[in-house]
């Protein structure tokens, strides 16, 4: 089998490292990010790849330049964030899952910015890394369809095991099985990380649109004043001019004629500028996530009460 490095960070990078390692490959050196802080203690904690190569016994470390003079075949590179340097791919060749269908989405968050876009099919090509972002040939590619209400973390992991039934497949017989890697055709469009500003709630927007951000995780808005992330949410009525009426208000009515301005709470669904967005499972600041129902009753929300104002 073959004798590999393995370069990654993530738990989808860790799906593919255990997929290789099952598959009898030789992992000779597994390269992920230090450990750092995060949580309110701010205590130090590993990377998904780390936790994994030592559950396997695999040797570790935080530096590229280790897989100089370690006898590599092939360095794999999935979800690991950093620059490969120059020096390392003249004298290792390396291959890369990409989770997206190159050159489509380029970059750094390939399935969140599909969801975004509201692609329907996407997936996950193994290319040969080069020196550009995502430039590389491709050796092979495999398709699959996004489901209407799959999220951001659902569609990675469906992707990670895709990718990882690819880069076996591709490497049954060694690196000589991989095949000849054929350029990128058509205009590229790039992934740029994802801004905690785009994840607002802005409700004058489509329901569709505001659902996908949903989807991609994080989505907020604020209630009195305060943060509240959406953790789950449906689309309701989403079709142009879609309803936005008062029809299911909890209790009361507003004045005789008047339209609901957009974020307004009617029951668990909120006016958005065309459609409504049922609410399923928010994340109050500073506390757990819970069902918007619990929360709503918590919260006392009043008839005609507002989002994001």
């Amino acid at each position: 089998m073959t004798r590999l490095a393995f370069l990654g960070t993530p738990e989808v990078a860790a799906v593919v490292l255990r997929a290789l390692h099952g598959a009898g490959h030789q992992v000779a050196l597994v390269v992920t990010a230090p450990d750092r802080r995060r949580g309110r203690g701010s205590a130090l904690v590993p990377t998904a790849v780390k936790q994994c190569a030592a559950e396997l016994g695999l040797p570790l470390s935080d530096r590229i330049a280790d897989v100089l003079g370690a006898r590599i075949e092939l360095g794999v590179v999935v979800a690991f964030g950093s620059i490969i340097r120059r020096d390392v791919l003249a004298e290792v060749p390396m291959v890369n899952l990409h989770f997206s269908l190159l050159p489509r989405w380029r970059g750094a968050a390939p399935v969140e910015r599909a969801i975004l876009a509201g692609d329907e099919r996407t997936g996950v090509c193994l290319m040969a890394l080069d020196e550009g972002l995502d430039t590389g040939p491709v050796f092979a590619r495999v398709e699959t369809q996004v489901h209407a209400e799959e999220t951001a973390a659902e569609l990675r992991s469906r992707l990670a095991d895709l990718g990882a039934s690819l880069l076996i497949e591709r490497l049954a017989g060694g690196v000589a099985t991989l095949g000849t890697a054929e350029p990128q055709v058509g205009g590229p469009l790039y992934a740029a990380k994802i801004k905690r500003s785009e994840l607002q709630l802005v409700w004058e927007r489509p329901a569709i649109e505001l659902g996908r951000l949903v989807r991609v995780g994080r989505a907020w808005t604020t209630f009195r004043g305060k943060r509240l992330i959406v953790e789950g949410a449906r689309v309701v009525g989403a079709t142009p001019g879609g309803d936005r009426s008062a029809a299911g208000l909890p209790s009361g009515e507003l004045p005789t004629g008047e339209l609901p301005a957009t974020g307004t709470l009617l029951g668990d669904e909120v006016v958005c500028g065309e459609g409504r967005l049922e609410l399923l499972e928010v994340r109050p600041e500073g506390r757990s996530a819970q069902s918007f129902d619990s929360w709503q009753r918590g919260a006392r929300v009043a008839v005609g009460e507002r989002l994001g104002g």
